[in-house]
């Protein structure tokens, strides 16, 4: 068994795995590196999460900001008056008793240890034991603290330089406090107008958003976007997938995977295109976050059935208000194409006149009932033989066109 797996390397875990070679290896993280993380998502390896945090913890409270001597001192003060106490993570041991001093100026009234790794065993442990007795108000520290520490006292912690830690090593650091029923407090500075990159500035909003405890699954999938998968059959725990792209690269690993296990290869899936004459899209004066909007995007995109949908519309409705048009539509063609995922549709279009609606060969839709409906519901339908499917529906407004598409699917469903 591996514990903090993300702290050992890959030349590590496969000397491990060497010492025997027909033993089953189990590793355990918070917070999975994106080369694990892949090889869970693509079955090479089996996955269990557990959702459940330790019962009473609450969410972390957690900002961004620029570092502000009355922002620290604020935190510190707030902290010690119930009676807790400080973690300020300073990573440089060059530094750290300089911002040791600069801490104390700032609040007096705190009494301050310094702990890293480079201190002898003996002293390190004398400063940890005093801060566990609480002799220390607050403890400026490394990112030694970062794992197997447990101080209920502890409830906020400041970080410095929040912008060069990596994503899973921010939700470990952060994951010090809170370790007790009383609401902790996370404070990453950044310095005064700087300017970050774009992957620093995505993990702060990253680790900003998921603050609930139980959080590890997520933030190491945006992690896993942000660094890339990097190489599942070499060394590099991290890296663009840059050659195929992210999704391509996923199917052939899935399709790799299937194939060796010996499984049967399913058809190609189907990818509908619709083109009813409509707008839909997110409009940036609704959705004004590029992140945020290409991440609703996505979400909308990726929810197989009617009840997502009206789940990520009822989160959209709580964030950003009314609806606009747009992003009805948007919602509406969604739901359309999971109904045509299920016919084997391939593509749906209106010109004005005729519903169009291209069937692939194997599309379960009994050629018979097509006849029998013909007859009975849609007269002057036709189906010619490139397999396109001609309902007459001539001159609906735009109101009618969704509505219209709708039914149709739903009654070809039905038989």
């Amino acid at each position: 068994m591996i514990d903090e797996e993300q702290r050992f390397g890959v030349t590590h875990k496969e000397k491990l795995k060497k010492l025997r070679t027909l033993v089953d290896v189990m590793t355990l993280t918070a917070t999975p590196i994106p080369r694990t993380l892949q090889l869970s998502l693509v079955g090479i390896r089996d996955l269990s999460i557990i959702h459940t945090p330790p019962e009473g913890r609450l969410s972390i409270k957690t900002w961004v900001l620029e570092f502000d001597d009355d922002v620290i001192r604020r935190a510190t003060l707030d902290e010690m008056a119930r009676g807790g106490q400080v973690f300020f993570i300073h990573d440089r041991v060059h530094s750290i008793h300089h911002m040791a001093r600069r801490i104390g100026q700032v609040v007096p009234e705190a009494k301050i240890g310094v702990a890293h790794g480079q201190m002898r065993p003996r002293e390190l442990e004398d400063v940890m034991v005093k801060f566990l007795r609480k002799e220390y108000d607050v403890l400026i520290c490394t990112t030694i603290i970062g794992s197997g520490i447990d101080i209920p006292a502890a409830n906020t912690i400041v970080i410095d330089r929040a912008d060069r830690f990596g994503l899973a090593q921010l939700y470990q650091i952060r994951g010090r406090v809170g370790r007790s029923k009383e609401e902790a407090r996370a404070y990453l500075l950044i310095p005064p107008g700087a300017m970050l990159s774009p992957d620093a500035q995505k993990r702060l909003t990253v680790i900003k958003e998921f603050t609930e405890p139980g959080s590890g699954f997520k933030i190491a999938s945006h992690d896993l976007e942000i660094r890339g998968a990097g190489n599942l059959v070499g060394m590099a725990q991290s890296g663009n997938i840059s050659a195929v792209g992210y999704e391509m690269y996923t199917q052939l690993m899935e399709r790799a995977v299937r194939e060796l296990r010996g499984e049967k290869m399913p058809e190609a899936e189907i990818k509908p295109e619709i083109h009813l004459g409509l707008a839909a899209f997110i409009p940036d004066s609704y959705v004004p976050d590029t992140h945020r909007r290409l991440v609703t995007y996505k979400k909308l995109s990726m929810a197989p059935a009617d009840e997502d949908l009206l789940e990520a519309r009822e989160e959209m409705l709580d964030c950003y208000g009314p609806l606009p048009p747009e992003v009805q539509n948007l919602i509406e063609v969604i739901s359309l194409r999971n109904l045509m995922k299920g016919l084997m549709a391939e593509k749906m279009e209106y010109d004005g006149r005729n519903m169009i609606l291209v069937i692939h060969k194997s599309s379960p839709i009994d050629p018979l009932k097509l006849i029998e409906l013909s007859r009975k519901k849609w007269k002057g339908m036709r189906f010619t033989p490139d397999h396109r499917l001609f309902i007459p529906m001539p001159e609906l407004h735009e109101g009618q066109v969704i509505e219209a598409a709708k039914g149709l699917l739903e009654e070809l469903a039905r038989h």
